[in-house]
């Protein structure tokens, strides 16, 4: 359950409205008048509380249940314990999200504050010439650059610094000590906290007697609706852009080298690499330490498993695993057999408990 200190609960709201909310059909015995206060798990969750069943492992957790709605796919109703009004839909983790941004807007998309005063603290510094919209806040600490503009509503955030000439659309959240540089950001971005964007791109032309520095002329645009975990860096281009397609979500701890292109709703999990000039589909998913040599093309609707190393174009729709990474069954087929393979033994090898 929420704590109060941190997040504005912005219920109660009835269950015939929550359902349509979130796409869901009202089970036999739920009441479309009934008030719900908050969301909760399902073994914290009260009578005033709805919860939510998505991963059958907590199927024993839904059946022992004091919540007094859950959302629910179709599957598990026969299985709910008697009293509990049921919100039923075949993607319930989704309505759930709706259901969560329902309660906690301000969690979801920010505050929206266009026409309420912008708030610049004293302790910010703030060049002359930027421009910042209705309702912005400026926070302690952070320092906006010659020419920046910040659209209405906007937060930046303690000690965040926004060199001069980016632009920031509405609605956007800069977390505390980011460090933004050579960009343009659409609306209701989110950048967490110490996230890099726009420094120089690895760029060297490599030789005796030294490396000369390949001065990066390009920028960073990132798309509207796209989230940026804590502590990721976002190199900016050598001469064309870096861009981050809209509605891409990537985690803590990435590193996006200069010249790389994402399409629209991408999402990139944490320790990932993607290296200078990779060019990435829409909807694609690199899972967690995914390793991606640049120059090559991971088309539309891929998926690709942990810790694989992406070293060749990846076909749309196909799902890649291993190192270097291969078609997934393939992979997953050559681990089964090096796993047989270590079982055998030669026939004059000793047994394990021989003496």
């Amino acid at each position: 359950m929420a704590d109060s200190r941190f997040f504005a609960n912005n219920g109660p709201f009835a269950l015939g409205e929550i359902a349509t909310r979130v796409g869901a059909e009202l089970g036999s015995n739920a009441d479309a008048a009934r008030r719900i206060e908050d969301i909760a798990s399902l073994d914290a969750a009260g009578p005033a509380d709805l919860s939510f069943l998505d991963n059958p492992k907590y199927a024993d957790a839904f059946a022992a249940t004091a919540a007094g709605a859950c959302l629910v796919h179709p599957r598990f109703v026969a299985r709910a314990p008697a009293g509990l009004a049921l919100l039923v839909s075949k993607e319930p983790y989704r309505a759930y999200a709706l259901a969560c941004q329902l309660f906690y807007p301000e969690e979801a998309h920010g505050a929206d504050t266009y026409g309420e005063p912008t708030i610049v603290h004293p302790r910010a510094v703030v060049h002359p010439s930027a421009s910042i919209g209705a309702g912005a806040t400026i926070e302690p600490g952070a320092v906006i650059g010659a020419g920046v503009e910040i659209g209405s509503g906007t937060v930046v955030g303690a000690n965040a610094v926004v060199s001069k000439g980016c632009t920031i659309g509405r609605n956007c959240f800069v977390g505390p000590n980011v460090t933004i540089s050579h960009a343009h950001i659409g609306d209701r971005v989110m950048l967490h906290p110490g996230v890099a964007i726009g420094q120089d791109g690895f760029g060297f032309a490599m030789g005796f007697p030294r490396h000369e520095k390949v001065p990066q002329l390009g920028r960073v645009i990132i798309q509207d609706d796209v989230e940026i975990g804590a502590n990721t860096t976002v190199d900016r281009g050598a001469g064309p852009d870096t861009v981050i397609g809209e509605g891409t979500k990537i985690d803590n701890l990435v590193q996006i080298g200069h010249n790389v292109q994402t399409g629209r709703g991408c999402v990139i999990v944490s320790q990932t690499g993607v290296s200078g000039s990779a060019k990435l589909g829409d909807f694609v998913v690199l899972a967690a330490q995914v390793g991606v040599t640049g120059h090559l093309t991971i088309n539309s609707g891929v998926q690709v498993a942990a810790r694989s190393a992406v070293i060749h174009d990846v076909p749309a729709g196909q799902k890649y695993g291993g190192v270097p990474a291969r078609p997934i069954r393939e992979w997953q087929r050559e681990l089964v057999a090096i796993k047989n393979l270590s079982k055998r033994r030669k026939p004059d090898e000793p047994a394990d408990d021989a003496s």
